[in-house]
């Protein structure tokens, strides 16, 4: 029995024997205030007050006992529905996980043998389609332009392949103390094409005590370089992109937040499951992969509202136990 059982019954107990003691000083109490206003109590013509008293008192004693005891039960049953309640809670989540790990499992299966059955087709089509381009005549101009087209469909193809394997698989992670700094560095060196070409300002305010996190850098910068895709996206030419690291109740949180329209309220949960997408050219398979890594380090992403308009995403990290890397 632990400790709060054992402090259950403490409690049950001291219901009871508080009733009781409530009920005798009740009993006594009503007969002394009885005797007080004259009335009296005898027993073939003797003095019975005493008698009565204890009478009185050993009644609403057993009285109080039974009250306590019913109250005792009430809470004891109550707290039995809400540790009924909370384990069927946990099983049905349990039973989701489960349903989605069966799901995971099946797709991964599914993903394998796309890639197997696809891929080398293809890869045949690219090839073909590159070289009639090259080969085309330059006056053939709607040949060059429809081979070009292939090869970009091919291209996108190739790309969801990629996607839906990288989700399938679960994520094998080589984790160690690295610096928030070296992070976001790697992670604006790759987006910086995509930002420079939509004249996007980069605001960022990593602090420099910000302490290491513990973390594979390979797939967090895989993470941020996704973040920062889908805000270059969203935003209009010249707008904004913050990037913001800090300390917070034990572990790292890192902000990119953007001006674009946003995420409404209804959408911030949906968009971390797979295959859903609000863009027409999308996969739907970013955020969730993004989750899928995040949670593989024990961490946690969510999304809410930049102050003045736009997405802000927050990813929550474990620090590097130990380790005091300046970020």
């Amino acid at each position: 029995m632990d400790k709060s059982e054992q402090a259950i019954l403490d409690r049950n107990r001291h219901w009871r024997w508080w009733g009781a003691a409530a009920g005798l000083a009740t009993g006594l109490f009503d007969a002394a205030f009885l005797a007080r206003l004259g009335v009296g109590f005898a027993i073939n013509g003797r003095d019975a007050t005493l008698v009565v008293g204890g009478y009185f008192g050993l009644t609403f004693a057993l009285l109080g006992y039974l009250v306590g005891l019913l109250a005792a039960s009430r809470r004891r049953d109550r707290r039995a529905a809400a540790t009924i309640q909370s384990q069927t809670e946990e099983l049905n989540a349990a039973r989701v996980r489960l349903a989605h790990s069966e799901k995971l499992a099946a797709l991964g299966q599914l993903a394998a043998a796309i890639a197997h059955e696809v891929r080398n087709p293809l890869a045949v089509i690219r090839s073909a389609a590159q070289g009639l381009g090259e080969s085309a005549i330059a006056a053939d101009e709607e040949s060059r332009r429809a081979c070009a087209f292939i090869t970009t469909e091919v291209d996108r193809l190739n790309n969801v392949i990629t996607s839906l394997l990288a989700f399938a698989r679960p994520p094998q992670l080589h984790p160690r103390a690295v610096g928030v700094a070296e992070l976001l560095d790697r992670a604006l060196l790759l987006a910086h094409e995509d930002l420079a070409a939509k004249q996007i300002h980069v605001a960022r305010a990593d602090r420099l005590d910000v302490p290491a996190v513990h973390a594979d850098p390979d797939l967090l910068s895989q993470v941020l370089l996704g973040l920062l895709a889908n805000a270059s996206a969203a935003v209009p030419i010249g707008g904004e992109v913050a990037l913001r690291a800090q300390a917070v109740d034990g572990a790292v949180a890192i902000e990119v937040a953007d001006s674009g329209p946003g995420v409404p309220p209804d959408l911030r949960e949906q968009i971390f499951q797979p295959f859903f997408t609000t863009r027409r050219s999308g996969t739907g398979l970013g955020l969730a992969i993004a989750r899928q890594i995040i949670d593989a380090h024990g961490g946690r992403i969510e999304v809410g509202e930049r102050a003045g308009g736009g997405a802000r995403f927050t990813i929550s990290l474990p620090i590097a136990t130990g380790t005091a890397l300046a970020a």
